[in-house]
């Protein structure tokens, strides 16, 4: 067990999230930026690594269950609201100023959860590295919602934690299935990467939609795209030769 990965995985969300407290919301363009390279990364990573992967157990039904993820995604986020890829204002939907926001939370975690289950797959740390970008701006907008519902800082703090520990929660559980310690779930090992592949797919995809949903040209963020791509086919190209 590598345990620097899940320490790499709890304080990029944590530290993501803490920031409230010290940038201005006002002022998000290096989030938006670290978003828009981290959304290129990940779509990158999974058609390059986690796709073929998933299709080399040959099991003709994956293509279901990658949809199923694609689609449970787009459930969960009904309830989120789009935290998970970045909103930073979507909190004004929905929630008085001093309601708890447990229908996000209660999403949040679970996507986070969900997000940390193929890292035990992933030798090379791209995509470790691709989740830990990813929950920085997504742990910085649950907590400007919660800093706008009217919570303390002391349960900011503690729902921060919260979420930053479920990727690692995934990782281990994911990493008991496969090994066959946890009951007998390796057989079904593969389908349960196809629906996180799906819910990935969704989140990038919708990232790089969105980077210029009001369509005039960024210099910055198309630099952030086109990096984020580089850097995930530098490793891919390294890793098959």
């Amino acid at each position: 067990m590598e345990f620097w990965k899940l320490a790499v995985l709890f304080l990029s969300c944590f530290l993501g999230g803490a920031s409230i407290f010290f940038i201005k919301r006002q002022d998000q363009t290096y989030l938006k930026l670290i978003l828009s390279f981290s959304g290129a990364y990940l779509f990158a990573i999974t058609v390059l690594h986690l796709i073929p992967e998933v299709y080399s157990v040959k099991d003709h039904n994956i293509g279901l269950f990658i949809l199923a993820g694609f689609l449970f995604q787009v459930i969960l986020e009904q309830f989120s609201h789009g935290v998970e890829h970045g909103h930073f204002h979507t909190h004004a939907h929905g929630h008085s100023h001093h309601t708890f926001p447990i229908g996000i939370m209660i999403s949040l975690c679970l996507h986070a959860f969900l997000e940390g289950m193929p890292l035990v797959q992933s030798h090379q740390n791209e995509l470790l590295f691709g989740i830990a970008l990813h929950h920085i701006p997504a742990a910085f907008a649950l907590a400007s919602i919660l800093l706008q519902s009217a919570q303390s800082k002391k349960r900011i703090l503690f729902m921060l934690v919260l979420f930053a520990l479920m990727s690692p929660m995934g990782y281990l559980l994911s990493a008991g299935i496969s090994t066959s310690s946890i009951g007998n779930l390796q057989q079904y090992f593969g389908r349960i990467m196809a629906v996180v592949i799906g819910i990935f797919l969704h989140i990038s995809t919708t990232i790089l939609f969105e980077s210029n949903v009001d369509h005039h040209f960024n210099r910055k963020k198309l630099i952030a795209i086109l990096l984020g791509t580089s850097i995930a086919l530098a490793g891919f190209f390294m890793h098959i030769h």
